[in-house]
């Protein structure tokens, strides 16, 4: 019989994250690698996928994949075969607009990656996961804690908390949840001038209890607990350094 210690071991599980060549992403692929996980990556650009495998070890795997393409998601997966875990970290350069600028054509397309992206990758992975494996998604905390501008972004997350739950019933055995970051220090707020960005960081940062922003890092250790842990299905973790509470 297996130990609880040895069914929760990344060591050798093949793990692979969708949006895997920068920030949250590829801070969980570096973190995976480091308990022993087999990592691949995947991202829509050859340079930061080259980038991104100078800082795992080697026999990592990264394939450049335009992710908003329904077919390059299903071939991918036909491709790579059997695995353990998928991580969905995709997703669009963050932009707040209130109602009265926003474009609804501009804001259809913010559900490309993050929400239709993600379903396809679902779709297209569940039957290639191992036996103990795991869905593991990405959302945020605006459907819970929107502020003004964050309309679509809202729209998304509570789109995605619904999506998780209904995977974990629909997919059973296989675990499926989410993870839902506050604001975090990543390339996603770089459509935002750097001044504008640093103080966000900072307003954010202050106002909160733990007294700073989020770091790829904290977050990519929620997606290495979610892995591990063989008893959570359908759950979303909030880490947020305690925004919903302010």
């Amino acid at each position: 019989m297996k130990t609880q210690n040895q069914n929760s071991t990344l060591t050798g599980k093949k793990v692979i994250i969708l949006g895997g060549s920068t920030g949250i992403g590829l801070a969980t692929a570096q973190a995976a690698a480091g308990e022993g996980a087999n990592v691949i990556i995947v991202s829509s650009s050859q340079q930061r996928i080259n980038d991104a495998l100078k800082t795992l070890p080697q026999g990592s795997e990264g394939y450049a994949i335009d992710l908003s393409h329904e077919q390059n998601i299903k071939d991918f997966f036909d491709k790579t075969g059997q695995f353990d875990h998928l991580i969905y970290t995709a997703g669009e350069n963050l932009t707040l607009t209130n109602l009265n600028d926003l474009q609804i054509d501009d804001a259809r397309k913010f559900w490309g990656l993050r929400y239709w992206g993600a379903l396809a990758a679902v779709k297209y992975a569940s039957p290639y996961i191992n036996a103990g494996g795991s869905i593991n998604l990405t959302g945020g905390i605006a459907g819970a804690r929107p502020g003004a501008g964050w309309g679509v972004a809202a729209s998304i997350c509570g789109a995605m908390e619904g999506f998780t739950r209904a995977m974990a019933v629909e997919l059973a055995p296989i675990r499926v949840n989410q993870v839902a970051p506050g604001v975090t220090r990543t390339n996603l707020w770089n459509s935002m001038s750097e001044t504008d960005r640093e103080q966000l960081y900072t307003n954010v940062g202050n106002a909160l209890p733990v007294k700073r922003i989020g770091e790829a890092e904290d977050i990519a250790q929620t997606f290495i607990y979610m892995m591990k842990q063989h008893f959570a299905t359908g759950q979303v973790i909030t880490v947020d350094g305690g925004a919903v509470l302010i």
